[in-house]
């Protein structure tokens, strides 16, 4: 991960004049961290929400409940849906998402390594879903580079694809 490719993003976010927030799990934070590491994230970057526990997802970000019952907290859906409640709660057109297994142990009958991003963006929601290996760091450094990247993505398509 480079601070290159969050500056990417928020340079085409600022072209498009768009605001970005952040939901995480397994990140912990970190890809709020990464996106305000660049000097002037402050005029594009609203804010985060580290919604590690899944009531929290639920509480904070507006997750069903019934979908956590029924698949967990590792799952796309639950990525899409946190990606568009810390849109709103942070009045941004653009919510980045993370939940997954970073490790030692397997969670909601997933593997170690089970990743989901999601961003929402006024186009839609695009999302990727990531099958790491490595150790528990490895795998949350490449969760926010791949959630950057995918974000950057999303914010340079013509919202009227």
């Amino acid at each position: 991960m480079t601070v290159t490719d969050a500056a990417e993003l928020l340079a085409a976010l600022r072209r498009r004049g768009w605001s970005v927030a952040c939901a995480e799990s397994l990140t912990g934070g970190l890809v709020c961290a990464e996106l305000t590491a660049v000097p002037g994230a402050s005029a594009t970057v609203r804010g985060g929400v580290v919604a590690y526990a899944t009531d929290c997802k639920v509480s904070v970000l507006g997750v069903d409940p019934a979908l956590t019952a029924r698949v967990g907290a590792v799952d796309p859906d639950v990525a899409d849906q946190m990606a568009e409640g810390v849109r709103r709660l942070f009045d941004a057109e653009v919510g980045i998402a993370t939940t997954g297994v970073a490790g030692p142990d397997p969670q909601d009958g997933q593997p170690v390594g089970t990743v989901h991003v999601s961003v929402a963006t006024p186009a839609g929601i695009v999302r990727r879903r990531l099958a790491l290996g490595g150790t528990r760091e490895e795998i949350r450094a490449e969760t926010v580079r791949s959630a950057v990247v995918l974000a950057a993505d999303a914010a340079a398509r013509n919202p009227w694809e």
